[in-house]
């Protein structure tokens, strides 16, 4: 699995959302045991996610940011 096939995967797990077809979990598990920047990758969006949710009053903060985390690091 690819950095980038990981942290696709990542993000569709912290939003409890279906792994991308031909992920699984088991092999997203594998990635991260061996892939300490994809690790910190996901703790930073996993952070990211809640702050978003503290924060969100309304004002168009959303969510679901796992895919802007993605691209805006990735």
């Amino acid at each position: 699995m690819h950095c980038s096939q990981a942290r696709t995967a990542i993000s569709a797990r912290i939003d409890r959302e279906e792994l991308p077809p031909g992920t699984t979990g088991a092999a997203l598990d594998a990635h991260l045991r061996g892939c300490a920047e994809c690790r910190r990758w996901g703790e930073r969006a996993l952070r990211l996610k809640v702050l978003a949710r503290q924060l969100d009053t309304g004002s168009g903060i959303g969510t679901d940011i796992g895919t802007d985390v993605g691209t805006d690091i990735g």
